[in-house]
């Protein structure tokens, strides 16, 4: 959905909310019960990714100084190097891209500039407040790797937009920029991608052509919420009423609604939810006030019931796709892509097919030792890279500690292929062999996941996108 089309809604939905607000606790008076309810919930759903992505935001720009992966509003924080095996921070970490993050405030447009990156893989991903993602984020895949400026701007601005630069017109005042860059994971290459972070900027379009030293704003010393909780303990504990207030504010100022939302505006109002106006549940029927009480509860063992409908399985594999672009239809993808893997790339950038199965349907354990084979010219179909991580599991996905320091396998590792010219991946807690040990992944002694990480896949056949291309089944050995 463009700007323009958000920005009309926004002036609409300004228009007349004075008339929802007024007509919203009549209609909620002829609703029964039930029906307020499913209007709460399904409102919920909705607004989810926003008020996801509006948490993250704040939890991680809202401090005094870069560190550790927050940094103030306007600047990058880079991550220098992999997590260590003992990594508990973000479930399922990469040990395949660094990343550079920097969240904007678009009240004044924002340059962002990257250096010439060669012929390295990178990928920076643009994402708004509704979790929405750009299908042209600056890229290895839609630009020529050479220096380049992007232009920045929010809602309602008109301007000239200078000749060096790309536009991004943004649909929310707030986004983030969320940088992936590939490392081999040598000191040597550490130095060379820290040196090419070094010159990510972000500069303010009145500044831009001019000397410039970012300048941190102040903290918010009590945001509303807790700056240190994950943000689903942060978003259930608002409740019914805190949840929709903010949604509220949001949607009337920094994160306007699309024009294909309008019924979706339209049914929340018949309960009082209304952009730029506060929500005020002690206002409806007595009856539909406990109807509306548990919402938070109710709505997310929705979003969590529909995890498992994210994708399809092939081969024992879980392969999503269609992210980061959402549509009316998809109010509900949206939310669960939101509670468990915000914020999910566009399909043609990255996609990252998983499995907790043998070809058996058995389960992955360190007890067993299994193998993968891909057919002769037949490893996964990229234009970027391939990689396997391996996670235990334990309350999310972590790295496998193990002697050779080892989270994943891929051609960076030389693997040997097979006299035949297949290529065969060993998964097993203990060495397959010295002759192998290109090809091991080392496993845990319990149960494990793996997650093969596809950067910029093929889109014509063979390609994991269309179907054409599947991931092989993983065989315990002996079977």
């Amino acid at each position: 959905m463009n700007a323009i089309n958000r920005r009309s809604l926004l002036a609409i939905t300004l228009a007349v909310s004075t008339c929802f607000t007024a007509a919203a606790p009549a209609n909620a008076q002829s609703l029964s019960p039930a029906d307020a309810q499913q209007i709460a919930v399904d409102a919920y759903v909705y607004g989810y990714s926003l008020i996801t992505t509006e948490v993250t935001r704040v939890q991680m720009s809202n401090v005094p100084k870069v560190e550790g992966f927050n940094s103030p509003t306007g600047q990058f924080v880079n991550v220098p190097r992999y997590p260590p095996a003992d990594y508990r921070g973000v479930s399922a970490p990469n040990a395949d891209t660094l990343y550079s993050v920097a969240w904007l405030d678009l009240t004044e447009p924002q340059v962002f500039s990257h250096p010439d990156m060669g012929d390295r893989f990178y990928l920076f991903e643009i994402t708004d407040l509704w979790m929405s993602d750009s299908e042209h984020s600056p890229s290895k895949r839609t630009a020529s790797g050479k220096a380049a400026n992007y232009l920045f701007t929010g809602p309602g601005w008109k301007g000239e937009v200078p000749a060096d630069m790309k536009h991004f017109p943004m649909a929310t005042r707030n986004m983030v920029i969320l940088g992936r860059t590939y490392a081999d994971g040598t000191e040597a290459d550490y130095k060379a991608v820290n040196a090419l972070q070094a010159q990510y900027k972000i500069t303010p379009l009145s500044a831009w052509g001019k000397p410039y030293t970012p300048v941190t704003p102040p903290v918010n010393p009590n945001p509303g919420f807790s700056m240190t909780d994950k943000p689903q303990t942060v978003i259930l504990a608002m409740g019914t009423e805190g949840y929709f207030n903010l949604m509220a504010k949001l949607m009337a100022s920094t994160a306007p609604a699309a024009a294909a939302d309008t019924p979706m505006l339209a049914s929340m109002a018949k309960i009082g939810i209304v952009p730029g106006k506060p929500f005020e549940i002690s206002k409806l029927d007595p009856a539909v006030q406990a109807a509306l009480k548990d919402i938070p509860n109710i709505a997310l063992k929705k979003i969590e019931a529909n995890k498992e409908n994210l994708g399809g399985i092939v081969n024992g594999w879980s392969i999503t796709k269609g992210l980061g672009t959402y549509g009316p239809s998809d109010y509900m993808k949206r939310a669960v892509v939101a509670a468990f893997g915000w914020p999910a790339n566009q399909e043609r950038d990255a996609v990252y097919p998983n499995t907790e199965k043998d070809s058996t349907g058995q389960k992955l354990t360190g007890a067993n030792k299994y193998t993968l084979t891909f057919a002769k010219d037949a490893t996964p179909p990229v234009n970027g890279f391939w990689s396997f991580t391996m996670y235990m599991i334990d309350q999310g996905w972590w790295f496998v500690p193990n002697p050779l320091n080892r989270f994943t396998v891929s051609m960076r590792d030389n693997p040997k292929f097979n006299p035949d010219g297949s290529l065969t991946l060993y998964f097993q807690n203990e060495s397959p062999g010295l002759d192998k040990a290109s090809n091991w992944l080392p496993a845990p002694k319990g149960d494990f996941v793996l997650m093969l990480r596809m950067y910029w896949p093929k889109d014509i056949a063979p390609s994991i996108i269309d179907g054409s291309w599947k991931v092989p089944q993983v065989v315990k050995v002996g079977s």
